[in-house]
């Protein structure tokens, strides 16, 4: 199982962009249409960063070369042009200097993301709801697909825990920074002497896997679990113990998906659950391996309390692992989350 992750790499993305190219021609290409959809995802990616890159490269070239030659003529108004061209490209630099820290095995893929409220009752469970709006909000802004696996309401209101698969071109790449605890501060609207209160919610983000990946499963090693779905889903999906709980003995995870009427696809769902959780764990342990030979750790850690959301008595939403913070608290819980997945992306590759 290749781990690796990192900054993109120009010159052995030209030789994979090669190697795809003469897989794309093959005559059996499309015969798993799985595979091949994954192999022309990564090949679109790759040929968007080499063109962005050779445009910049050409671009910045070009324009130092003519600046050299304006000045030595004094001629402001090209001048000026010149310039505000180089800016623009600068900014060009910003996008593209993003969109290569997403160069890990499976940044590109799909995503699962859970949520699961923490300790408080009705307080917790409501701020998971928001979490979960919030990245719904941040998921249709990208264009991406959600699609509901599971969701577990709360007595009074809110959520217990909520399962989302996020379908989009590096969606994982973008989320993965977003493992850990959540933690808000505001007046509770559920508190009639209007008291400040805490809460805390854990989000858990895992890539969706292709069958190209091997995670071996031993069937000794899990517990399968039915019961009767809850939450939205109609009457039918209510009437049927439909629901599966999957539970991975040796290691405690536990996942479950109550979306279908059939039993036999929610199984199925949970599985391909379980085998991306257990991916993304021999992913962790691989950077955590890394991150203490680097002597990087701090003592909140990835994968603990990463951010905080302070409503009462200012606005103020915090990154505690990159110091990134802005007082637009309601842009970021309408899904306004890429100036602090930027810095966790580039904190995590060492930028």
């Amino acid at each position: 199982m290749n781990c690796s992750g990192g900054i993109f790499d120009y010159d052995n993305a030209l030789l994979r962009v090669e190697e795809l190219s003469s897989i794309i021609e093959s005559q059996d290409f499309w015969q798993n249409p799985e595979k091949a959809q994954v192999s022309m995802r990564e090949y679109d990616k790759l040929k968007s960063n080499i063109s962005i890159i050779t445009e910049i490269s050409s671009g910045l070239e070009y324009n130092v070369d003519l600046l050299s030659l304006v000045e030595s003529e004094d001629d402001e108004t090209l001048l000026r042009e010149v310039e505000s061209t180089i800016i623009g490209l600068s900014d060009k630099v910003k996008k593209a200097r993003v969109q290569a820290l997403l160069s890990g095995e499976v940044d590109v893929n799909d995503s699962y993301l859970e949520i699961h409220s923490g300790a408080g009752g009705t307080e917790a469970q409501d701020w998971a709801q928001m979490l979960l709006r919030m990245y719904t909000r941040w998921a249709d802004c990208r264009g991406f697909k959600i699609e509901y696996l599971e969701r577990s309401l709360g007595e009074e209101a809110g959520l217990k825990s909520a399962t989302v698969k996020i379908v989009g071109s590096d969606a994982y790449g973008w989320l993965k920074t977003e493992s850990g605890v959540h933690r808000l501060v505001r007046i509770s609207p559920f508190d009639s002497s209007a008291r400040r209160h805490t809460s805390f919610a854990s989000v858990w983000v895992y890539p969706v896997i292709n069958n190209d990946i091997a995670v071996d499963i031993d069937e000794k090693d899990i517990r399968v679990d039915t019961y009767r779905a809850s939450g939205a889903g109609g009457q039918h999906i209510n009437k049927t113990d439909s629901a599966i709980r999957i539970t991975h003995i040796p290691t405690g995870i536990v996942v479950q998906c109550q979306n279908d009427r059939s039993q036999h696809r929610n199984r199925a769902a949970a599985y391909d659950m379980l085998r991306a959780r257990l991916y993304e764990m021999e992913l962790t342990r691989r950077e955590e391996r890394i991150q203490a030979e680097h002597d990087s750790k701090t003592d909140i850690g990835w994968g603990h309390q990463i951010r905080s959301y302070v409503l009462q008595p200012y606005q103020l939403v915090k990154d505690l692992r990159t110091e990134m913070e802005t007082s637009d608290t309601q842009s970021v819980l309408d899904g306004g989350l890429d100036i602090f997945m930027s810095a966790a992306l580039a904190a995590k590759v060492g930028e």
